[in-house]
Order: C-alpha cells, then sequence, then structure tokens
C-alpha cells in the first residue's frame, strides 16, 4: 500500500513508512509495531490529499474485512435516530460509511442535497439509556464490520447533524424530513440536559410541542446556551487546576468546560477554536499502583489526552489538557469546527450532492419510513443548576507540565489549526 501511495503522490509527500525486521518479533516488538502502523495509517489520513486517495481508503476497507473475516454480503443494519427510533436498512458488508449513510437517507425519504448535513456515530449505550458517543464513522469504515467487530449489543450506529453552525438549520429545515430530524434531536437534547433551559424557556417550549410549532420550537430553541452542542462524559482537565472534574461540550465553534471548584457553584469555561494554536491527543498507561482513580481514567488502561495550545491574552500562549476516553473524537469535532469555519470563509457550501457509484446507481427501498415525533419535555431537572460564566484569563491556572518534544508545533502528532486568530486590544 505505502509504494501504491509514493508512486501516486510522491515520496516527499508520504510519512516514513515503519521499517521492517528481519527476524522474528517478541510481543512487545509486534505491539510496538501494531502502533508504529496505526500512527502512520492515521498521519497519511489526517492528509487530506492522502486522505481522500481511493488507493489508500480501499486498502482500509479490504484490512477491515479481512481482519474480522467478514465475507461480502447483503444484511440488515439498524440505524437509530436521536430520539431513539430505529430505522432498518438493507446493506452489504463491504458498504462503508457514505453507502450505509445514503441507504439511510433513502428509506426515510431525507432529500440527496442534504445528506451532507448529517452524519452517522458510533455510540456506546449506557445503563440508563443515554449515549456515549465513541467516533464519527469515518468514509473509509465499513460500519457494519465496525459494530460486528465489537461484538456487545450495547455499541450501537446514531444518525445526527454533523454540522455546527445554526445558520445552516434553515436549508435543512425546508425540507419535512430534515425538520423532523432536527427537530428529534433537539428534543432529545434538551431532555437529556445537554442545552441549557430556565423554567420559563422550558415552558415556553413545551407550549410550541403541544401546538406542534416545531420551526418556532426550533428558533426558540437556537437561542439556548449549547443548542447543537455534542456532549461527552465526565472526565478531568487542568483548567483551571490539576485533575479538575469537568464535563465538556463541544459546538458553536468552542470547547466548553463545565466544571464544579470546592465550595463553589457550578462554572464553564469556553475555549474558542479559532484561539486554539494547535493541538494533538496523545496516549499513555497509568502506572498500576498508588493514587485513586480518577474520572476519565481507567486503572491499568490507555489513558488519553487531548491537550491544546490557548491564546489566553494578547501575548500569551497556554496548553490546556483533558484527560478522556473520548479524546479523539473530541479531537475530530474540533478539526470539523475547523473545516466548516474555513469553508464557510472561503464563501464554500456544505451541501454535499448524492455521488453515483461506479457499478451503478445507489439501491433504493420501495418503502420510506416516516421519522416520528417525540413525546412532549419532561419537567427541566430541578436540581440542575444555573452557572455563572468562568472566564478562560484567570490569573492562577495551574497546568501540567508538557514535555518539551509534545509542545512543538512542528511534531508530527501535533494539528495546526489554520482558522487561528490573534486577540487584539478590543479583544482583551
Amino acid at each position: 500500500m505505502a509504494s501504491e501511495l509514493r508512486k501516486e503522490y510522491g515520496a516527499n509527500v508520504l510519512p516514513a513508512f515503519p521499517p521492517k525486521k528481519l527476524f522474528s518479533l517478541t510481543p512487545a516488538e509486534v505491539e510496538q509495531r501494531r502502533e508504529q502502523l496505526e500512527k502512520y495509517m492515521q498521519a497519511v489520513r489526517q492528509d487530506p490529499l492522502l486522505g481522500s486517495s481511493e488507493t489508500f481508503n480501499s486498502f482500509l476497507r479490504r484490512a477491515q474485512q479481512e481482519t474480522q473475516q467478514v465475507p461480502t454480503e447483503e444484511v440488515s443494519l439498524e440505524v437509530l435516530l436521536s430520539n431513539g427510533q430505529k430505522v432498518l436498512v438493507n446493506v452489504l458488508t463491504s458498504d462503508q460509511t457514505e453507502d450505509v449513510l445514503e441507504a439511510v437517507a433513502a428509506k426515510l425519504d431525507l432529500p440527496d442535497d442534504l445528506i451532507g448535513y448529517f452524519s452517522l456515530f458510533l455510540v456506546r449505550e449506557k445503563e440508563d439509556g443515554a449515549f456515549s458517543f465513541v467516533r464519527k464513522l469515518q468514509e473509509f469504515e465499513l460500519p457494519y464490520v465496525s459494530v460486528a467487530s465489537l461484538r456487545s449489543q450495547e455499541y450501537k450506529i446514531v444518525l445526527r447533524k454533523s454540522y455546527w453552525d445554526s445558520a445552516y438549520d434553515d436549508d435543512v429545515m425546508e425540507n419535512r424530513v430534515g425538520l423532523n430530524l432536527l427537530y428529534a434531536q433537539t428534543v432529545s437534547d434538551i431532555e437529556r440536559g445537554w442545552i441549557l433551559v430556565t423554567k420559563e424557556q422550558h415552558r415556553q417550549l413545551k407550549s410550541l410541542q403541544e401546538k406542534v410549532s416545531k420551526k418556532e420550537f426550533l428558533r426558540l430553541a437556537q437561542t439556548l446556551r449549547h443548542y447543537g452542542y455534542l456532549r461527552f462524559d465526565a472526565c478531568v482537565a487542568d483548567f483551571p487546576e490539576k485533575d479538575c472534574p469537568v464535563v465538556v461540550s463541544a459546538g458553536n465553534s468552542e470547547l466548553s468546560l463545565q466544571l464544579r471548584l470546592p465550595g463553589q457553584q457550578l462554572r464553564e469555561g469556553s475555549f474558542r477554536v479559532t484561539r486554539m494554536r494547535c493541538w494533538r491527543v496523545t496516549s499513555s498507561v497509568p502506572l498500576p499502583s498508588g493514587g485513586t482513580s480518577s474520572p476519565g481514567r481507567g486503572r491499568g488502561e490507555v489513558r488519553l489526552e487531548l491537550a491544546f495550545e490557548y491564546l489566553m491574552s494578547k501575548d500569551r500562549l497556554q496548553w490546556v489538557t483533558i484527560t478522556s476516553p473520548q479524546a479523539i473524537m473530541m479531537s475530530i469535532c474540533l478539526q470539523s469546527m475547523v473545516d466548516e469555519l474555513m469553508v464557510k470563509k472561503s464563501g464554500g457550501s456544505i451541501r454535499k450532492m448524492l455521488r453515483r457509484r461506479v457499478g451503478g446507481t445507489l439501491r433504493r427501498s420501495d418503502s420510506q419510513q416516516a421519522v416520528k415525533s417525540p413525546p412532549l419535555l419532561e419537567s427541566p431537572d430541578a436540581s440542575r443548576e444555573s452557572m455563572v460564566k468562568l472566564s478562560s484569563k484567570l490569573s492562577a491556572v495551574s497546568l501540567r507540565g508538557i514535555g518539551a518534544p509534545s509542545t512543538d508545533a512542528s511534531a508530527s502528532d501535533v494539528h495546526g489549526n489554520f482558522a487561528f486568530e490573534g486577540i487584539g486590544d478590543e479583544d482583551l
């Protein structure tokens, strides 16, 4: 695969391929080589040119099927909507994410030019019925194989909107199915506490829901804090102090950290994507003994960290680190927010027309499946406290030390941010 890519794009474009060894490898060396190959594929995948290469993607598709020993055959795949409604589609085990997404859109009668506004996500269903987002399914993934390889009924595929700017809602809301999908997602996000509402706002929303005024419902929801955000499981961060328990949400071109400092009420700190100079995801294995485990830190398990260099003030950059099993998903959210900002800045569009396969057109289902309306909103949780804004310019910020090699923005594991902007005097 690497030789084919070098031939297609030139050796100077590709990262260095992990060298082979002539003799048998020890178990430790096998694991080390696996990690090197995984990093190589991630590096290639993150390059816009190489990542879209059919040579690379076909290699990954073959590798998924061969590794899991899944033959190519037609199967039924269950995809959930945000309100828990199930959509059953007939696909091939070799169908990649876009194929499955288009099959779901066809089943729901969602127009082709709105498909690009939605994505498929792999989630883990927790005991309380809530979803923990594992990752957005990538274009080269085979969704059926990805779910089957996990061998657990708690892993599901969910359809959810894939954009962050609520201005794009207008395009989706003009279509009946698109409107119902946004409405169902918003009701679900409010019920699970992802969107922050006061009692009065909740009363207004419930009144609009009773009148089946879906567009008006969404217009009001768009004004609420954390509308359209993706919330992650509780984890820890070193902001504003070391090992601080936080809940991270991504949306509206920012990462939001909700935290509770000792003896204080719930607070929120916001980090704008445009002020992140770069970020990276790293992994490590915690020491097997000593200390108590913190949220997001499994004992003896690989620990993932998302670290970003943030412009705290006009001339002060500082690293902030979030330790979470969902660090990769957070990084993907950051990248997609940057991509969306850059598309908007260039005057482009996120619309994606249906792409026909070389071997023929997309299979269409004879029967269409309607999107059901969700039940009425429950009363807001009285235990939910209002939050006060926490400035990201706190004077006492204790950050965990990050090694010098890792903080080098030129390192291969660091993502540079093309949407990064400086702070002017008017921002301070």
